[in-house]
């Protein structure tokens, strides 16, 4: 089981490198206002929501103790996220704000995954 959860961490890792990597990719086109939502910041973040679900079931099938508000912050984000790269995706010009709001999410669930005890 063990080996499943690791397999499912590292699918998880590579969903935030695709949506990171995807907005990082980017960076330079918000200044003159041309950025996108290109496909792997949405592939990126379904990934992230398919195996995080994984990760919750496997964990709980194993009796671990998840801390359920901490899920729920990160889930919440994650379909902000989600909502803002879907709605946008097909849009020549995603706009400064809600390009922005993204990577400071995406940011912002990286840091909760890691800083929060």
């Amino acid at each position: 089981m063990n080996v499943l959860i690791n397999v499912f961490v590292a699918l998880h890792v590579i969903g935030i490198a695709a949506l990171l990597g995807g907005f990082l990719t980017q960076m330079k086109a918000i200044g003159a206002g041309t950025a996108r939502m290109v496909p792997a910041m949405l592939h990126g973040a379904l990934t992230m929501l398919v195996t995080g679900m994984v990760l919750v079931g496997l964990n709980e099938a194993q009796g671990a103790t998840l801390d359920h508000v901490k899920i729920g912050v990160k889930l919440a984000l994650l379909v902000v996220i989600l909502g803002l790269v879907y709605v946008k995706r097909d849009d020549e010009r995603a706009g400064k704000g809600a390009f922005a709001a993204v990577g400071a999410l995406t940011v912002a669930n990286v840091f909760i995954a890691t800083l929060w005890a």
